[in-house]
């Protein structure tokens, strides 16, 4: 399997197949941000925007979203599903400059693909004083322990997991999970908080195999294992399957 590096930029080329196949982000997490905030958010900048399905969501309520995302084929997806009022920039988030500082700075799914050197001075010259960071996503899951174990077991071959690892290699029974463990540590932030928002989905057994060629793990994988492990993977479906797909928030405030 390629390294983190190789997995970051493997996301270009399925930017329609992201689109289609990841869930959005529900309402009840921007409540969240923005409870969090304590006051109106009236600029954001997101790092790792892919396809916008967290853009579209802040920008719907009237927060002027500057969206960066490094592939071009992923900004250009974007760009189809966002209002007009979303500025893009084509940049990874180490090559943004400090000038312009917003007062949230967000990542979907995105933030461990940031290189960890000065990540957080980078995010903290981003931010207006006071002003808010969060960071959301988490895995998929399939919700029946049977249909996931026979998913496993046909997967094994090809992969050992298609899961990412924690970047600080927090365990996954600790309670403060990353980034929260290091924006505890951090100089530049306070009021680091952790919640969940709950989430179940049921789709159909091709949209979660769709689902899962969007992720790295399968993306790295030569072409033709990664037909094979995918065919093999809807062979042992049912027709629909349920999926949880919490979402894990983290928020700190800039000091």
């Amino acid at each position: 399997m390629g390294g983190m590096a190789d997995r970051a930029r493997s996301f270009g080329s399925m930017a329609e197949a992201y689109e289609r196949f990841r869930p959005g982000y529900p309402e009840a997490l921007l409540d969240t941000v923005l409870e969090y905030a304590g006051q109106p958010v009236r600029t954001a900048l997101e790092i790792g925007a892919g396809t916008g399905k967290a853009t579209r969501l802040f920008a719907r309520r009237g927060i002027a979203v500057t969206a960066t995302e490094p592939d071009g084929d992923m900004l250009a997806e974007l760009r189809k599903h966002v209002p007009s009022s979303v500025r893009t920039v084509h940049a990874a988030f180490e090559d943004l400059r400090p000038g312009e500082r917003y007062g949230l700075v967000y990542a979907a799914a995105a933030l461990h693909w940031t290189k960890p050197e000065a990540r957080w001075s980078r995010v903290a010259a981003l931010l207006e004083p006071g002003g808010v960071f969060a960071s959301f996503g988490g895995p998929i899951h399939l919700a029946d322990p049977a249909v996931e174990e026979a998913v496993r077991a046909v997967r094994a071959p090809f992969l050992d997991s298609d899961e990412v690892p924690s970047p600080d290699g927090t365990p996954p029974e600790q309670c403060m999970q990353w980034p929260g463990t290091e924006l505890r540590r951090s100089e530049f932030f306070t009021d680091v908080q952790q919640s969940m928002t709950r989430r179940r989905l049921t789709v159909s057994a091709h949209d979660y195999v769709g689902q899962l060629s969007t992720i790295s793990a399968y993306l790295v994988l030569p072409a033709a294992e990664r037909a094979q492990v995918l065919k093999r993977i809807v062979q042992v479906l049912p027709a629909t399957v349920e999926i949880s797909a919490d979402i894990t928030v983290h928020l700190a405030r800039r000091r």
